[in-house]
């Protein structure tokens, strides 16, 4: 039975797509067996494609998330899932808000305290912000899932 992993930011177009991406590039590389997708805690982007940026940075790593479509998190997504990871506290608190027991919310965590445990520390928003955000972003994301990867791996 497969790993099924989720990743989740605030409108599923910056962060969570290319955590997504990110994370699928280790399944392939490293023969996990584990799925990955990635969801938003709110609406506003629901069928859109990733932001142009996190696709443009995402493929100066040779990954590509152009295929990706944004979808809202659903209270449904803690029966699909074992593991919950998302990219602030915001979205935590957003996430937990639908859990329906302790179970479901131990599924959750912050991305980040995988590879700095106990920080707690945000993957921050590229959104408003320059290029040099959203490979910050890629930086983040891809030590946190290479850690997630090997994890998995053993």
């Amino acid at each position: 039975m497969p790993t099924k992993i989720l990743m989740v930011c605030l409108g599923n177009i910056c962060r969570s797509p290319v955590a997504e991406g990110v994370m699928q590039h280790k399944i392939e590389k490293y023969k996990l067996d584990a799925i990955v997708d990635s969801a938003g805690t709110a609406g506003y982007h629901i069928g859109e494609q990733p932001d142009e940026r996190s696709m443009a940075n995402a493929r100066k790593h040779s990954i590509d998330i152009s295929n990706l479509k944004a979808r809202k998190f659903s209270d449904e997504d803690f029966k699909k899932f074992d593991l919950i990871y998302v990219m602030d506290a915001n979205n935590y608190n957003d996430v937990l808000k639908l859990a329906s027991s302790e179970h479901d919310k131990s599924k959750v965590d912050l991305l980040l305290n995988i590879s700095m445990p106990q920080k707690n520390q945000a993957v921050p928003d590229p959104y408003y912000g320059n290029e040099d955000g959203f490979e910050k972003v890629f930086q983040l994301v891809d030590e946190a899932c290479e850690l997630l990867a090997r994890k998995l791996f053993k």
